[in-house]
């Protein structure tokens, strides 16, 4: 059993990279100790650097001096979707074990560039899938492997994305164009694309898709609506009111000084004169329907796997809450994951139904029900050797097939794509 305490080096100190994997890896100092950080923001460094007990002398905001050389054990990569491939190849150059934010990438032959950077460099790599590591997810593929529904047939799949985080990371954000992003379909279904292969147990075979942006665009604006919020007759009315999503919720929520999505909006501490400044001059401000946005705001896929598990899988943006909600049809019965209900339901047929509260499963403090500390419990046992990476790039490149077969499966109509020739 491993004792050795791994060094940290950090690139991308954002809402991810600081406020979760940077804390959670603070609060395991028997395990790891984090010793550089870049950003290109200086304010991020200057307020993340005391907290993680990080000298100044080792804050980079340019990444350039950052990569001169290896500073640490290990290399966590949080940066923008477009960056990951670039950070993970001079990482494994520079001779780090990686874990990296996903997706990797929007591109077949950039996958297996990563998948033979890391093989020619023999370092780890772990992918944050941070679903396949929570409580209420772990239960259902417990209950699949068990035998309880039988063999299963097919698995019905919906991503509610919510109305205000549509607005919030695909319409005003920073995932809102495919061309600084990859597209919806990765960005956000990553999570439920690597889930889908891992309950099927199977490779993907073909997938087909069908999805468009259809209301977040300039011929849909109100009569009388203005390109920013703060000067729009029409916000107090508005569901997609940058002044209700930032301050009236930030205010609901007893006006956390950093907490996501106020902290990426304005940098914590955040503050009501923060949040009103922000969104009179920035991004977040702007109207939905006059952005430079070009992503889908729906989309519905269906998979075919090799051992003949059918799957569907609908994103969309157009839902009153959040949370997904998984069916998985089996011959003997049915289990149903609904995040936004709260609850895991068994049925085995002619039995009554079976009741979990997801909330005993998971784990209090933590975002995606505990899937995020799971990650981190995971990234130890990987570099100590007690256990392989959960989501390795293998098992991460499948998923990420998928995607980019939907994606191309969308622009040519819903054209049946195969994953191999």
């Amino acid at each position: 059993m491993s004792n050795k305490i791994y060094t940290i080096a950090i690139l991308g100190v954002g809402a991810r990279g600081g406020d979760t994997y940077g804390a959670l890896i603070k609060e395991a100092p028997d395990k790891f100790k984090i010793v550089a950080l870049c950003d290109c923001k200086q304010e991020r460094l200057d307020m993340y650097a005391p907290k993680f007990g990080v000298p100044a002398s080792s804050c980079y905001t340019d990444e350039n001096e950052f990569f001169k050389e290896k500073r640490a054990d290990v290399l966590i990569v949080a940066t923008q979707d477009k960056d990951h491939v670039g950070h993970c190849l001079k990482g494994f150059a520079l001779g780090y074990d990686i874990m990296t934010e996903k997706p990797l990438t929007d591109s077949k032959e950039e996958c297996e560039l990563l998948l033979e950077a890391q093989k020619k460099s023999g370092k780890k790599a772990l992918v944050c899938h941070v679903l396949r590591y929570a409580p209420a997810f772990l239960k259902v593929k417990a209950l699949l492997d068990s035998g309880k529904i039988g063999r299963l047939i097919a698995i019905d799949a919906l991503e509610r994305v919510g109305s205000w985080h549509q607005a919030h990371s695909y319409v005003r954000g920073n995932w809102r164009n495919s061309e600084s992003a990859t597209p919806m379909i990765l960005a956000k279904c990553c999570h439920d694309l690597d889930l889908l292969q891992y309950y099927a147990g199977s490779k993907c075979k073909s997938v087909s898709s069908v999805g468009e942006l259809a209301f977040f665009k300039e011929e849909n604006a109100p009569e009388g609506s203005a390109d920013r919020c703060v000067n729009c007759a029409l916000e107090k009315d508005c569901p997609y009111s940058a002044r209700h999503i930032y301050i009236t919720l930030w205010k609901n929520k007893e006006s956390p000084e950093d907490r996501w999505p106020f902290n990426v909006v304005a940098s914590a501490p955040v503050d009501e004169a923060k949040l009103e400044k922000a969104i009179e001059e920035g991004p977040y401000g702007r109207c939905v329907f006059r952005c430079d946005n070009n992503v889908v705001d729906h989309q519905q896929t269906v998979m075919t796997f090799e051992n003949g598990v059918k799957a569907t899988l609908t994103m969309t943006g157009f839902t009153y809450g959040g949370g997904r909600r998984y069916s998985f049809y089996g011959t003997l019965g049915q289990i149903v994951l609904d995040e936004f209900e709260g609850k895991i339901m068994i049925g085995v047929y002619e039995k009554e139904p079976i009741i979990i509260d997801i909330s005993e499963l998971n784990e209090k403090g933590y975002a995606h029900g505990g899937g995020d500390a799971g990650l981190i419990n995971n990234l130890y046992d990987m570099l100590s050797g007690n256990a392989t990476a959960t989501t390795s790039f293998d098992a991460s490149v499948e998923s990420h097939l998928m995607g980019i077969c939907a994606e191309e499966s969308r622009l040519k109509g819903g054209e049946l794509v195969y994953l191999r020739k």
